[in-house]
């Protein structure tokens, strides 16, 4: 801990600051510009902040600086996200000498509404929870109200006419008497709309039905557990005396042969820009990625009654992935030679929000291996040669309402970059008057998990934002299909397989889902080993369920995203988001599937891979009261980048 506290410590205060296209909008950044548009904005009504963020400079011109970073910085711009007059407003703000500037504003018009603010939602329980007939509803049932705790839920769209949409969610109730578990207790039959604009209740419904499942055995706090206990361990420390070996200067990282910038973002989270590796026998760095980061994450449940249909969630449009990242404790949340950064955003009144240890970076090594032989061929001799596998890991952890999201960077020597995603949290719980599964006559969308408790079905799909520049901007897809062939008969074997090269011109020739064997590149076409093979990277995809809902069913056109796993687009700055920007009662309009349908060129261009990963998930009894982590993630691997393994004079231990 005192190793962490000293790094912080050199990095706030000692270390030169070194201005970034990418740097992240600091506090008094954020400041400037919402005062500005404070100041500038003419209000008939509140003004509240949802996007406060780095406006991305042209790529061209971030280039030209990285070639030079001693030259001036480029000028910094804001790109923000408000809501004023039953109207979402879009400012480009220029941030010079401590003042802002408006550059252009404007209103949205599209179908969708932007991500929640986490204290409209807390306003929009509190009215909830004071609300005359849902304080009757809770007193009828013998419940508590103090013991009542509220949760806000978005409603999705379901064909409704753009112009008889409103910007609403619903509060839903809880009971916490006895449990922190409330996941698990809901208090089934009350809810409430909420119009987040006029925050008044629209809506108020009570069907009479209640069956609170029991607190006991709900529990997940040590200081509630009593014996007997599971098996213990003993304790592991992760000791680095000479302290971590990575340098950050600003908000730029070198590691090993890497270099790379470090941000945090209040929708997507963390995001890695200008990666490069440094080639030792090339003796240069090269290019391997311009920017990547979460760009959505789409949670459809698959109960269709009237209480449950709705919830087909967008988390990071919806309510940020970013804004709702934890604080992470040390030596549990992440190794003992961590180091932890704070993160900010602004709030929705357009102050900064701090968010202490948003994210941490150690380096990990726990026995695993970088490459290894053991030769015993030759007469005589016994050679062996093993080299550990030392990676650098950047963490951050997201809770959206029950499920916690730990999402993982990993780069390694090798020049890999592997992405992990980990499920956990408590499942969603929908009360039944079953206590046992004979008793089950009827569809009930999931599992019994416990007496009076489903769980129900859902999906997890999320997609990666990744801008691969594989030694430059001129890039290309391919499809290595493997293929069964039949031998000539000349030996033995009757068959093999071998791999058929596709190349994808246009977008739609791109779009994978994995039905067949198949290796997925990046390429750059203009650049060649000297034994004549295309430099390039694999995606060795994660896990890619196929979604299982309709084509035409309303969440699945705002989950288009998870159609395929792969999809490549051309290059374009305001392309980021897979589901839309707008998703909250968003119609899908701007997804993956409708800006890859242009059918644009893609070979030999600045393109953009999307990868999607996804999790089918029937829960078990074994998930409860609360989860054990599920993970699963992919890679990005060179594949002919180097003319022969990159870490081969990696010094043996």
């Amino acid at each position: 801990m005192a190793l962490s506290i000293l790094f912080l410590f050199l990095f706030n205060f000692i270390l030169p600051s070194f201005s970034h296209p990418f740097d992240p909008l600091s506090p008094l950044e954020i400041q400037i510009v919402t005062s500005t548009i404070k100041s500038n904005f003419n209000l008939t009504s509140r003004l509240t902040f949802h996007y406060v963020g780095i406006h991305e400079p042209n790529k061209h011109d971030v280039l030209l600086w990285l070639a030079n970073p001693r030259s001036s910085p480029l000028p910094r711009k804001a790109f923000v996200v408000a809501r004023a007059n039953k109207q979402t407003h879009e400012f480009l703000v220029s941030i010079a000498d401590g003042h802002g500037m408006i550059v252009s504003q404007s209103v949205y018009r599209g179908s969708g509404f932007p991500t929640l603010t986490f204290e409209e939602q807390t306003e929009a329980i509190d009215l909830a929870l004071k609300y005359p007939s849902v304080v009757s509803s809770m007193e009828k049932r013998g419940l508590n109200v103090s013991n009542v705790v509220g949760s806000v839920f978005t409603i999705g769209w379901f064909g409704q006419a753009h112009n008889e949409t409103q910007r609403v969610v619903k509060v839903l109730f809880f009971y916490k008497e006895s449990t922190v578990n409330v996941w698990v207790r809901p208090v089934e039959g009350v809810e409430t709309v909420v119009d987040l604009d006029q925050m008044v209740v629209t809506d108020f419904q009570d069907v009479q039905r209640c069956v609170l499942p029991k607190s006991e055995g709900t529990d997940y706090r040590a200081s509630s557990m009593q014996p007997p206990f599971a098996a213990e361990t003993k304790p592991i420390n992760v000791v680095q005396p000479l302290g971590p070996s990575f340098v950050v200067k600003g908000h730029t990282v070198s590691w090993a042969n890497w270099d790379f910038h470090l941000s945090f973002d209040m929708r997507v989270g963390i995001i890695i820009s200008t990666a490069s590796i440094y080639d030792v026998d090339q003796r240069k760095k090269r290019q391997v990625l311009y920017q990547g980061s979460l760009s959505e994450l789409f949670v459809p449940y698959q109960d269709p009654t009237e209480e449950w249909y709705y919830r087909t969630f967008m988390d990071a449009g919806e309510f940020g992935m970013g804004s709702a990242a934890v604080e992470l404790e040390p030596h549990h949340d992440c190794p003992s030679n961590a180091v932890f950064f704070d993160a900010f955003h602004g709030g929705q009144d357009g102050n900064p929000v701090k968010l202490t240890n948003a994210y941490c970076m150690f380096e990990k090594y726990a026995g695993n291996i970088a490459w290894r032989h053991t030769e015993s061929a030759i007469p005589g001799e016994l050679i062996r040669e093993v080299r550990r596998d030392v990676s650098l890991v950047i963490r951050t952890i997201t809770v959206i309402g029950n499920y916690d999201y730990i999402l993982d960077w990993e780069f390694k020597k090798c020049g890999s970059i592997k992405f992990a995603v980990s499920l956990t949290g408590i499942m969603e719980g929908k009360t039944t008057p079953h206590k046992h599964t004979s008793e089950i006559k009827e569809e009930i969308y999931g599992l019994l998990v416990a007496q009076n408790t489903i769980g129900i079905n859902h999906d997890h799909f999320l997609t990666y934002y990744l801008d691969l520049d594989i030694d430059g901007q001129e890039n290309s897809f391919v499809k290595g299909k493997l293929t069964s062939f039949k031998t000539d008969g000349s030996t033995p074997r009757k068959s093999y397989w071998s791999v058929v090269r596709e190349e994808a011109k246009k977008e739609l020739d791109a779009r994978n889902l994995p039905t067949e064997p198949v290796e997925l590149y990046i390429v750059n076409p203009n650049k060649e080993t000297t034994i004549g093979n295309q430099v390039g990277y694999r995606l060795i995809p994660g896990p890619m369920p196929r979604s299982l809902l309709l084509e035409d069913d309303y969440p699945q056109r705002r989950g288009a995203l998870c159609d395929h796993n792969v999809w490549i687009t051309p290059y374009n700055r305001s392309e980021k988001w897979a589901g839309g920007m707008y998703v909250d009662r968003g119609r899908g309009d701007e997804t993956l599937n409708i800006i890859t349908q242009r059918n644009r060129d893609i070979w030999n261009k600045d393109i953009v891979l999307w990868h999607t990963i996804g999790f089918h998930h029937h829960p078990s009894q074994d998930e409860f009261p609360i989860m054990p982590t599920l993970s699963g993630g992919f890679e990005l691997r060179p594949t002919n980048f180097f003319e022969r393994n990159p870490i081969l004079k990696m010094k043996a231990p």
